[in-house]
Formats: C-alpha cells, structure tokens, sequence
C-alpha cells in the first residue's frame, strides 16, 4: 500500500499549503522554509530509490495528480485574494463556510517576509505540483483525459508551449545547438532562462503550425493547440481579475512567470554541458539523473530523467532508475537553489563532473564538440581540460 501512498505526497502537501500559512503571521514562511528543507535534507539523507515497481491499480496513482489541478487552483485563488486590495465577500464566505478557513484573518495577518514566502511557495508549487505532472500527462498523446488535465496543469505558468515543443522538439534535439532546452557549458543562468522560454514559444509556433496546415486547417484557427493554450491561461486570468482586479491579475501572472523560471533551470540543470553527435540517437548519458528519493517522489520520477529520455512513451512508475547514468551531484531542488542564487559554485561543481562525463560517457566527436564547449565556457578548470 505504500507504493501507492508515496505519490499522495504532493497531494498532501498542497493541501497542508492550502491549510497552515492561513494560521497567522510567519506561518507562510514557516511553511516554505520547513517545505524546502524537507526536501533537501531528505534528498540528502535518505537512501537512493533504485526501485522499480508494479502497480495493478494505476489509477491510484494518477488520481493524486488530477486532485492537483482543483488544489492549486484553490491555493492560486487565495494568494490572489491575500494580495489584492479588492474584498471579495462572496470568496471569503466560501472558503469560510466550505473549506473552514477564514481569508480576511489571513489576509490582515500576513508579514512583508510572509508575502515573499506565499509568491515563493505559490510559484514552487505550481511548478512542482503543476508543471511536472503535467508534462508527466502531456506525454501521453492519445489519451485524451490526460490531455486535458495535462495541458490545464501546464496553464497555470503560460506554458502551453511545453506541451508541444519538449515532446516533438526537446526530445529529438536533446544534447544539440537547436535544442533550448539543452544549457552550453559556462552558460549564464538567467539569460538561458529568457532564451529557451523565447525559443521554445517560436518553435512550438512552427510545430503546431505545421501539424495544422496537414490536417488541413487555418494555423490561426481553434484547431491550434498554442491558440488554445493561450485562451486556458486567459481565462484563468479573467478569474484572477474578479477575485483581485488588476492586482489579483499582477499576482497571479507573477506567479506563473517564475514558475515558468523555475522549469526553465529545471531544464538548464536536467542537461547542463551534456552534449550529442548530430544523427546519432538519444542515449541515457545525455542527460543528468537523479535518484534522491525526497526529489523522485514529489516530481514523478522526473528525476530519472536519463531513462525518460530514452523511452518517453513510458509512464512514470516504469522508469528505470540507471545507477550508472551520469548522475547529479545533489537533488532537485538543491541543484535549482545553488544554479538560481549561487551559479559560480554550480558551474565549478558542474565542471568536475563534466570532465568526467567528457572521458567515461562521450563518444570521440562528443569529445571535440564538448572540448569546444570546454573553450569558450569561461571555467578555468574546463578550459584547462581542454587542452590536456
């Protein structure tokens, strides 16, 4: 039964978000500071899940990811509400009389510090709750249920995007020049954030326009996914807008924007430096793995993104865990942490274990193409490997 409960975790937590910041003044900060620390110090301590395991009822463990869905957008609602200078009566009396919390107590409660820990916590949350799962069901094209609930998951952080370009471009591109997704050697954090999420929206335009013009329908039309995806997001916004204004609207596209940020460095960390001879297919070393047991279970195994790449038809629970990919020095949500707010470490960090990636896991022409990268990456001890 245990198997089952592990990925209830996430559920879990979104609910104890949902229910201990509106306690009163430090508990959102409380919240994020102890919700961080679970996950690092548990990643840390905990032993390596190398497991993999059976389920007969996988509905039950696909449930907890739809349930995310109606609990962000219940915790989205209440940030907007604290933040905004409206007094939405009609919502406060809701989450009074149906979810026994008292809005107005928490909205006059709250600290600058705690302001700052609910943006946090929001966007964390809507990128772990949200974004993950929903790439975990996007991945799954012919089935329209997890579509639907896939690409609304996706909605909450303007990411319609994703949706398209990571599963027919990200996946084909992985470990070359095109790929956006994929961070050189040395790359500044912050500007592949802006980069990959202006290049992933112009290539996932030109994907969907492509797979519309050979269906035989006007790019421009309702039949294109991206039109689509942009009209999920605005009617979240309008939402936002009835409950807060113009402030709940600030609100909430703030929180998407750096959820957006924090995929972004998820991506940047997944494959920092790694790259692939052009033609030659994808492989479980072009990308960083992970098996820290606190990341695997609230990110659906995302972690073991090696194998994920190898076999993006296979759902989470049958990914294999591969101990001798290249494997991440810490977890998730470390690594995102130390490449957001200390990225001079997590390049000298990186760099050693690139140097080892280059003589244990790159082919001959991988060799030169990284000894190039190695060059030009700004990293002494890259560019002195280079000329070894």
């Amino acid at each position: 039964m245990m198997k089952y409960i592990k990925y209830s975790i996430s559920t879990i937590l979104l609910l104890l978000v949902i229910y201990i910041p509106p306690i009163g003044s430090y508990y959102p900060t409380y919240f994020f500071i102890g919700f961080s620390l679970m996950i690092i110090l548990g990643d840390f301590l905990l032993k390596k899940d190398i497991t993999i395991e059976k389920y007969s009822y996988p509905i039950l463990i696909n449930l907890p990811i739809y349930i995310n869905l109606f609990l962000l957008f219940i915790l989205l609602s209440m940030i907007i509400y604290v933040f905004s200078d409206h007094n939405s009566i009609w919502l406060a009396s809701f989450f009074n009389k149906y979810l026994f919390i008292d809005l107005i107590h928490f909205k006059n409660s709250i600290t600058a510090i705690d302001k700052v820990s609910l943006i946090a916590t929001t966007s964390l949350f809507i990128g772990i709750m949200g974004t993950v799962p929903g790439h975990e069901l996007t991945h799954r094209k012919r089935d329209k249920f997890d579509m639907f609930f896939g690409n609304w998951l996706l909605s909450l952080s303007w990411d319609c995007a994703f949706a398209i370009e990571h599963v027919y471009g990200h996946h084909k591109n992985v470990g070359l020049p095109s790929d956006p997704a994929t961070a050189k050697r040395g790359e500044n954090i912050y500007f592949f954030i802006l980069k990959a999420s202006v290049k992933e929206q112009i290539d996932a335009w030109k994907i969907e326009n492509a797979h519309v013009k050979r269906r035989g329908y006007n790019p421009y039309s309702i039949h294109n996914r991206m039109i689509l995806g942009y009209l999920r997001s605005i009617s979240i916004m309008i939402a936002a807008y009835f409950i807060g204004g113009s402030t709940g609207v600030l609100t909430f596209l703030l929180c998407a924007l750096i959820a957006k940020a924090l995929l972004e460095v998820i991506n940047y960390t997944e494959h920092y430096g790694l790259v692939r001879e052009p033609g030659k297919p994808v492989e479980p070393k072009h990308s960083w793995n992970s098996n820290d047991l606190m990341s695997s279970i609230l990110l659906y195994n995302v972690t073991r993104h090696s194998a994920h790449h190898e076999k993006a038809n296979l759902k989470f629970w049958e990914l294999q865990s591969y101990p001798n990919a290249p494997m991440m020095p810490q977890g998730y949500l470390s690594m995102l942490y130390l490449a957001i707010f200390l990225p001079y470490f997590y390049h000298k960090i990186m760099a050693k274990k690139l140097i080892h990636w280059d003589l244990n896991h790159a082919s001959n022409e991988e060799r030169k193409i990284a000894n190039m990268q190695n060059k030009n990456s700004g990293i002494s001890l890259l560019m002195q490997s280079s000329r070894v």
